[in-house]
């Protein structure tokens, strides 16, 4: 264990928070992404990516700790109930005077070195939490009893990823989750404490539903999420309206973004929404580290997976599904609705034009790729935000 003075010291109250060890989408062993169920080829090729991956982590390593960068905190926006809270952070190397949560370019984002077995302090508002071992991403739910720390630091897993609930009651609102490792000040980031009975929720994609990324082409969407300065990037239009506008009708509605972007670039979208007027709320993204137990899921498989963590979190909730028709959102936002009868309000989706699904799609009479989902819930399509106002809030009015 970290000896505890390389901490700040702090004055934190001594009534600890317990959390508990969770299986979620960072090691959870899905049914459609075990590596054992795969054919032997794709067997073969996911473990000589994993172990290909591995050895640059350690490289990479090496290197920041020959440059005498320390771990830190990279925080994430969390969500919970009144009841338990998820938290989620991942450790990496950085320069000394290295700032958490700062706004870079996806490149520069994207070659973060994970910082493996790190020691964590974790507090919400100001109560710190007591930690259990959470296991070992390499080995199915096996608990390595070396590293269990059932005291004031919990450790990060091979990748830097800590993924966990904390079981304490909360107030319904913004609270602040405090993260800290040995040689670094304190870093902050909020949880959305959301009553566990409100009765409606949105969530949104975010590629090219709210944020221009144009991911049907590979080389602008590489282009956007890498190289382009991520001040610049541009909001689809009328989205932000729309999104307001659903937060007015439902004042205690939730809304929750999810996108195939790697964590590698929260903090752009996370300061994209800001910045663009668009509801606050937690982002869901996908870890794009091979892993042993996921691999990396598919963008389909992803969003499914976090809304049905979403709908056994919250299952008094009926949701507002909200994507674009470039990527498959229609197929997954109907298999939601059919795995969850009643449970969605409405679905909107927004129709890229010809010219975002490819630079020569006007010129080869393109149109859009995905059918409209045949649901039980109404389904609403727009070019942009004013189209879908139009037709879509009416019909949600009925329920404020």
């Amino acid at each position: 264990m970290a000896p505890q003075d390389e901490f700040e010291p702090d004055d934190m109250p001594t009534v600890p928070i317990p959390a508990r060890r969770v299986v979620t989408t960072f090691d959870a062993a899905s049914r459609h992404e075990r590596i054992e169920d795969k054919p032997l080829l794709i067997r073969s090729t996911r473990r000589l990516a994993i172990a290909s991956f591995g050895i640059w982590t350690k490289i990479s390593s090496a290197i920041g700790q020959r440059l005498s960068w320390r771990p830190q905190v990279e925080p994430y926006v969390g969500y919970g109930t009144d009841d338990y809270s998820r938290l989620i952070c991942r450790t990496v190397y950085a320069p000394s005077r290295s700032e958490p949560g700062r706004l870079v370019r996806g490149a520069r984002a994207m070659l973060m070195v994970p910082a493996p077995a790190t020691h964590v302090r974790i507090a919400i508002d100001g109560v710190p939490l007591t930690t259990v071992q959470i296991g070992s991403s390499e080995v199915y739910d096996k608990v390595n009893r070396i590293r269990d720390l059932s005291g004031e630091t919990i450790v990060s897993d091979v990748q830097g990823y800590l993924d966990l609930v904390a079981e304490r009651r909360l107030e319904p609102g913004i609270h602040i989750v405090s993260y800290q490792v040995a040689h670094r000040r304190p870093v902050n980031s909020q949880l959305f404490t959301i009553p566990p009975r409100t009765p409606i929720g949105v969530i949104s994609d975010v590629d090219d539903t709210i944020m221009v990324t144009q991911a049907p082409s590979p080389l602008r969407a590489a282009y956007n999420l890498l190289l382009l300065n991520p001040k610049k990037r541009g909001s689809v239009p009328g989205m932000g309206v729309l999104f307001n506008k659903i937060a007015d009708l439902f004042p205690q509605a939730p809304f929750f973004y999810l996108s195939t972007s790697p964590w590698n670039v929260e903090s752009s979208i996370r300061n994209f929404i800001a910045d663009q007027g668009f509801p606050q709320g937690p982002l869901l993204l996908r870890d794009l580290d091979p892993r042993p137990k996921t691999f990396i899921p598919s963008g389909v498989q992803h969003k499914l997976e976090f809304a049905e963590q979403l709908m056994g979190d919250f299952p008094d909730m009926r949701f507002i599904l909200i994507g674009d028709d470039g990527q498959k959102d229609p197929t997954t936002y109907a298999t939601i609705a059919r795995r969850y009868p009643g449970r969605v309000l409405a679905i909107g989706i927004r129709q890229l034009s010809p010219r975002e699904y490819s630079p020569l799609g006007p010129m080869a009479g393109m149109t859009t790729t995905q059918p409209i989902p045949v649901t039980d819930a109404p389904v609403f399509t727009g070019t942009t935000g004013s189209n879908l106002m139009k037709t879509m809030l009416p019909y949600l009015a009925k329920f404020r």
